[in-house]
């Protein structure tokens, strides 16, 4: 068991009960992978083809490029981004790094504000694997009062909906060994932003939203673990869940403290987030060098043995979170193989060559798939956007690329509506039936 027990704050004991984990389709699309962390809506009537003059709604170039995914509260759309440094040529002082958090009107893209955050310590050098997501992967979260953003040395920040930053909070200024810099996105249960601040401090925070206070802190040996916690609810019980290299943890959401942990074969670092299977599997992904994935049985207390793992694949993604729909897991991994797994065997239904590589180099894909009733829509970094049809049959309906951006669009998409929110190192796109 790599997490350290110690004494916490007192804990908050509001609770946030955990929704379906599908989702129609409204407006909101309040933090990364949507309202459940799942990526799914049942229906929306975003359409199968776009392009720069087909169901492009509208366009919105930013000040400079970013990793992060759009979120959407009502009637805006939120985004991160960063200037000053590894933005444009020439730009070489670290010092004059800024984030950017933007807020959209949703009707038509217009800028209604642009939050502006210095850069509060001295970050990794834009310099090898650094430059294939910069300094602002990190997705804001919202619930509905402010917007939450966490930049990683620079900390985690609020701000209402007019702007306004409301607190700053730092989860430390140091580096994991690789220098890759940190990518998960915080999230929002009860009272409380919950924070993996891996890369800055091996700890995972719990902050007050309203103040910034640190509530509690759970340290430990996290190895390199970039995906973004969820919040499961068992037996009528709320559950952090994070997956680390080698271990999964369960932790009690409002002191931070380990409730049951169970020992996985995916080694190195974990990117995707886990896959709630509803009830008491969850399905893991990720690992370095090997990619793997697995099934786990969770719940109880303390170490979960060996018998908490359904199964293991060498089946996997390395950045990518898959679906789940109809007892199959979709996802288009990181050496464009389109892969249907069996969620529960773990046995591969089909894989299938769905793009030869990335334009430009690099791995083709860092966006995670979004689901719309039957559609997967899987954005590649620069070879545009794969539709799929979600079956146990390999189909793909359509391929859509802005021809006239050749940037990359590292971001998971968001739904909001019959609107598909893209965005790119360029620009945020809308798409919808016109």
């Amino acid at each position: 068991m790599k997490l350290l027990s110690r004494a916490f704050a007192s804990a908050l004991t509001l609770a946030l009960a955990t929704p379906s984990l599908l989702t129609a389709a409204g407006n909101d699309w309040p933090r990364f992978l949507g309202p459940t962390g799942a990526a799914i809506v049942t229906e929306s009537k975003v359409p199968l083809k776009w392009s720069d003059t087909e169901n492009l709604l509208w366009k919105a170039d930013m000040p400079g490029p970013g990793a992060s995914s759009p979120i959407v509260l009502g009637d805006k759309v939120f985004i991160t981004c960063w200037t000053g440094y590894g933005d444009k040529p020439g730009a070489d002082d670290m010092r004059q790094l800024v984030r950017h958090l933007l807020c959209l009107n949703r009707a038509d893209g217009k800028l209604l504000w642009d939050a502006k955050v210095p850069s509060a310590a001295a970050e990794d050098p834009f310099k090898g694997f650094i430059t294939e997501h910069g300094y602002a992967t990190h997705t804001p979260v919202t619930d509905g009062e402010r917007v939450y953003v966490f930049f990683g040395k620079s900390g985690a920040l609020a701000f209402d909906l007019q702007g306004k930053q409301l607190w700053q909070t730092s989860c430390g200024t140091s580096s994991g060994q690789r220098r890759w810099g940190s990518a998960a996105s915080p999230i929002v249960h009860g009272n409380l932003l919950i924070v993996n601040a891996n890369d800055e401090s091996q700890t995972i925070f719990g902050l007050d939203k309203t103040t910034g206070k640190i509530v509690w802190k759970a340290e430990g040996d996290f190895g390199m673990a970039y995906g973004t916690p969820n919040i499961l609810k068992r037996d009528g019980v709320d559950d952090l869940v994070i997956a680390v290299p080698q271990e999964l943890w369960g932790m009690n959401p409002d002191t931070g403290k380990l409730r049951w942990y169970a020992t996985h074969g995916l080694t190195g670092n974990v990117s995707p987030c886990l896959v709630p299977g509803g009830g008491d599997t969850v399905y893991v992904f990720g690992g370095f060098p090997a990619t793997r994935s697995t099934a786990i049985k969770i719940g109880g207390k303390g170490d979960l043995g060996p018998k908490a793992i359904l199964w293991d694949s060498s089946s996997s993604s390395y950045v990518p979170t898959p679906i789940l729909k109809d007892g199959h897991l979709y996802v288009i991994n990181d050496q464009g193989f389109a892969l249907c797994i069996d969620a529960r065997t773990g046995k591969d239904v089909y894989r299938e060559r769905a793009t030869m590589g990335s334009r430009g180099g690099g791995k083709p894909f860092y966006a995670s798939p979004v689901l719309i009733g039957d559609k997967l829509i899987c954005v590649s970094r620069r070879n545009g956007a794969f539709v799929l049809a979600a079956k146990p049959t390999y189909e793909l309906l359509a391929t859509n690329e802005f021809a006239s951006d050749t940037t990359h669009f590292n971001g998971t998409p968001a739904i909001s509506g019959d609107l598909l929110i893209l965005r790119s190192n360029k620009a945020v796109y809308c798409v919808g039936m016109k």
